[in-house]
């Protein structure tokens, strides 16, 4: 991806109204932009970096638009890597906006435009500031949705993630350099190679990557979170789960079947995972529903094929029922589903979680409140949440698609150097391997992967 040079302005806090507004300039020379902005103020060139100084902020014709305080940022020792200027007024809507058309009034002799969305943090890893990876993680901080998430966001920020993935793509890149010099230089030493064991030390940078797909599985649910569906038939305690597991009230509950006709949602976190958690109305055969049921009952199963994981309520006091059944094989066959025997304060049930055929059972009441800590462990389970104690570093599918990539490279590396006859291909997958990993960094990416990433930062990051 080419840098754009061109100095871009952008409004740097969210729209409406607050206490402080900021807009955010960056580009290589600013001095002729500072010269017309700051006519007629105590400012001279050059700014001192890194100190506040307090100005008014006038229009074309000097008149005040608004007072506060200006702060430049000598690049590269600046956010985007260029010299950046903060000008940081009273966060009103427009005045933001009157102070941000000044600024590309001033500094259109030198070309400057809006910034697009995440062109600031662009020009960071166009500028060699930052690593794509931690590009994202600026992005994912500001997403977070939980403090397990910001907590994660924040080491991938500081370049943890980065630096294991970069470990792994060095040593791929010595072991592939040490093959191609055996390549080159046949003549030498044949045991040379032999003496090096490369079959070995695939099998170590295998155990590594296995290790860091682990952690990046766990990053990539805390940033993208769970949705669950309540689903059952009806009268079978969807809703009070619902409440109990929100703390809310949400959700109607009455004796009455069929009380839910559409879809609540509500948000809560499990461990510091993000949870999207959804009521559905109670599946029952279309005859006995009226129309408006009929078209809850069909949300009911455009929400079921969207889960990431079903709970099917049952009632655990009148136990397994032929409708129970069919709901159940209808559901997808890729989607996990954890049956959930609700009302066992009127079976005699004892609260537990157990693994039957396959399938997760967990005994609970709504009423009393047993058993609610094991449905939350068997959701945790089923998600692939493993506690290990371990900081996690945020991460993205994208992520684990690479290093699967790279696992499957190095696995057929490794075949190739136990067998030992074809240094080749032994070369060529590990060049493969260290492509896949170095795509994470954002070394080797496409520019269409770059731009799908900028775009979904807001405008001024």
């Amino acid at each position: 991806m080419k840098l754009d040079t061109a100095p871009i302005a952008a409004i740097a806090t969210a729209s409406g109204r607050g206490g402080v507004g900021i807009v955010r300039i960056s580009g290589k020379n600013l001095d002729g932009f500072i010269m017309d902005f700051f006519k007629g103020s105590h400012i001279s060139l050059p700014m001192k970096p890194r100190f506040a100084y307090f100005v008014p902020f006038n229009d074309a014709e000097g008149n005040k638009i608004d007072e506060g305080l200006a702060l430049f940022f000598k690049g590269p020792h600046s956010y985007s890597g260029e010299d950046t200027l903060e000008l940081q007024g009273h966060g009103g809507t427009i005045v933001m906006q009157m102070l941000l058309k000044r600024c590309l009034e001033a500094g259109a002799s030198i070309g400057m435009r809006l910034a697009e969305p995440g062109e600031f943090t662009r020009r960071a890893f166009l500028n060699n500031r930052i690593d794509l990876t931690q590009a994202e993680a600026i992005a994912d901080l500001i997403d977070a949705t939980t403090e397990e998430a910001v907590r994660s966001a924040t080491r991938s920020m500081s370049g943890e993630f980065s630096k294991q993935i970069q470990s792994v793509a060095a040593e791929t890149a010595n072991l592939r350099m040490l093959i191609e010099a055996t390549m080159d230089f046949p003549e030498e030493d044949t045991d040379f190679l032999a003496k090096e064991k490369p079959a070995e030390r695939i099998e170590g940078l295998l155990a590594s990557l296995d290790h860091i797909l682990g952690q990046a599985a766990q990053g990539v649910l805390l940033r993208d979170g769970i949705h669950v569906v309540l689903a059952g038939q009806t009268n079978v305690g969807k809703s009070s789960l619902f409440n109990s597991l929100t703390g809310t009230n949400t959700a109607i509950v009455t004796p009455i079947a069929g009380t839910t006709r559409d879809k609540i949602t509500e948000s809560l976190q499990l461990e510091g995972i993000p949870i999207t958690l959804t009521d559905t109305a109670g599946i029952r055969e279309a005859s006995e529903a009226d129309e408006v049921e009929k078209i809850g009952i069909g949300r009911t199963w455009d929400e079921i094929g969207k889960a990431d994981i079903i709970l099917h309520l049952l009632d655990a006091s009148i136990g397994p029922t032929r409708e129970d059944e069919q709901t159940f094989n209808s559901f997808p066959e890729n989607i996990p589903v954890i049956q959930v025997w609700n009302k066992i304060d009127l079976s005699g049930h004892k609260p537990s979680l157990d693994h039957i055929m396959g399938t997760t059972q967990v005994y609970l009441s709504t009423v009393t409140g047993e058993g609610l800590d094991l449905l939350k462990e068997a959701v945790l389970e089923a998600a692939g949440w493993v506690k290990t104690g371990e900081s996690t570093c945020l991460a993205r599918e994208r992520h684990l698609t690479a290093i699967r990539d790279a696992g499957n490279h190095l696995a057929a590396a490794a075949e190739q150097a136990k067998n030992g006859e074809n240094l080749e291909l032994l070369a060529e997958e590990l060049r493969l391997a260290q492509n896949a990993l170095n795509s994470i960094t954002g070394e080797f990416t496409s520019d269409d992967l770059l731009g799908k990433i900028f775009s979904q930062f807001c405008i001024g990051k």
